[in-house]
């Protein structure tokens, strides 16, 4: 039986072009600067968000954590939306590897604004941490694949400058943001200090990300790049389709809200993920996708009544079809 998988874009796999670049790769060794290809790539991913430099790691998690290491010392304290993903999907790394604590913001559809972190930004006293650091997250995974304004990004920026703090963008699916905005890379990373950017979600990549900043940073992001372990010996593919996995998830949206028992927010559906809410009080979304996973329809639990499907260039018309078939067949059951 074949499967439908939409429980991430981390899914995807190479195109046979990616392949066909990979076997050909010239290599060398990254921790002595000699990869030819990783070169390459950090000069472009540098050039296409407009910063001065980037660095390859192997994960974003990782291109979060140095970024956080960097911007910050031990005792600091960051500003985050609540469900973020350094937040709740980093193991605590800003504080078992930084010492940083998060002070968490509640926003609206995965956004907070610079009202809200100029009224949580520490006083100058010397027994409360120093806040140091703002970190957003274009598009906002739990929120659905939101994407976040320019204008009130351009407002923390202001704030930012003004209170000497610096700002980080998770960028992992910034590709996303930027189809679904009409807005090239380097107009959201030209506002941060720091952006990470993901290879692996929806481009089809194996592994990997990168992080960019000034040349002073990057440096410094080297060095603790070594120390965390992810020197690596070693993306012009699949941006430009992205917008087809955008109207695939508003698709698969637009159904779904008519099944009775679910409920999707079709608002927060503005890039490639879905967020369905079961509202039905007899079922729990463990189950409705262990029984979808046996029809070979692959969905991830976000929480007791919500599930999550994440659209990718795997995904075809045909898939949706499917997926909408085996969803009416299990709620019916």
């Amino acid at each position: 039986m074949s499967v439908v998988d939409l429980r991430s874009d981390t899914v995807t796999k190479p195109t046979p072009a990616m392949r066909r670049v990979m076997a050909d790769a010239e290599v060398g060794d990254d921790v002595y600067g000699e990869d030819p290809s990783v070169n390459r790539l950090q000069e472009y991913v540098a050039d296409l968000l407009g910063q001065e430099a980037a660095l390859f790691v192997p994960s974003g998690t990782m291109a979060n954590q140095i970024a956080i290491h960097c911007h910050t010392q031990p005792g600091d304290e960051l500003i985050c939306e609540a469900q973020s993903h350094i937040l709740d999907y980093e193991m605590g790394g800003a504080a078992a590897l930084s010492g940083v604590s998060a002070r968490p913001l509640a926003g609206e559809a995965g956004v907070i604004t610079a009202a809200q972190i100029a009224a949580a930004i520490r006083p100058p006293v010397y027994y409360f941490p120093r806040t140091r650091l703002v970190v957003l997250e274009n598009t906002h995974n739990l929120a659905g694949g939101t994407v976040w304004p320019l204008p009130e990004i351009q407002k923390i920026r202001d704030l930012a400058v003004s209170t000497s703090l610096r700002m980080h963008l998770d960028g992992a699916r910034l590709w996303n943001a930027c189809v679904a905005g009409g807005l090239a890379p380097s107009q959201y990373a030209g506002l941060f200090d720091s952006v990470s950017v993901c290879f692996s979600k929806g481009l089809g990549a194996p592994v990997g990300s990168a992080l960019v900043g000034s040349q002073e940073f990057i440096a410094a992001a080297r060095r603790c790049r070594k120390r965390f372990g992810g020197g690596m010996r070693a993306l012009e593919h699949n941006r430009d389709r992205l917008a087809e996995d955008h109207a695939h998830a508003a698709q698969l949206a637009q159904a779904l809200a008519e099944m009775p028992g679910l409920r999707v927010d079709l608002a927060r559906v503005q890039t490639n993920i879905v967020m369905i809410d079961v509202i039905d009080p007899k079922r729990e979304a463990a189950a409705i996708s262990a029984a979808l996973k046996l029809e070979g329809v692959w969905v991830s639990s976000a929480g007791i009544r919500r599930l999550r499907a994440v659209t990718h260039y795997e995904i075809t018309a045909g898939d949706l079809a499917r997926t909408l078939e085996v969803f009416r067949r299990v709620l019916k059951d």
